[in-house]
């Protein structure tokens, strides 16, 4: 039974043009969707890579100095959550078995994503 969800931030709750924080814009439906499973009994988890990329990865950086920003930002949308992750690495693709569109012949698919197959 599917219990704690996970969401990112960035361009899954809210837009965030050229990775600038202070200029997201709130996806008002995707805010409506994690505050009624919030409503619900869903235990909800925000997870987030903003700043790591500029703090050179140091999670506790990033908590220390833009985790109170981030929270009050999040608050300001009236999103409800339980929980707000910091520390998200950086990437550029990810593979995960609990994503929604995860499926198992993922290793064929990423080779053609990566055009090496």
């Amino acid at each position: 039974m599917i219990k704690k969800i996970c969401f990112d931030i960035d361009n899954t709750i809210c837009r965030t043009p050229d990775n600038n924080y202070n200029k997201s814009i709130p996806i008002k439906k995707n805010i409506f969707v994690v505050n009624y499973l919030y409503e619900k009994g869903f235990i909800i988890k925000v997870f987030t890579s903003r700043y790591m990329g500029r703090s050179n990865e140091n999670v506790k950086l990033v908590k220390k100095k833009y985790y109170k920003k981030t929270y009050n930002q999040l608050k300001s949308w009236n999103l409800k959550f339980h929980q707000l992750i910091m520390g998200k690495p950086s990437y550029d693709l990810l593979v995960d078995d609990k994503s929604i569109f995860y499926k198992k012949n993922w290793n064929k698919k990423l080779l053609k994503k990566l055009n090496l197959k």
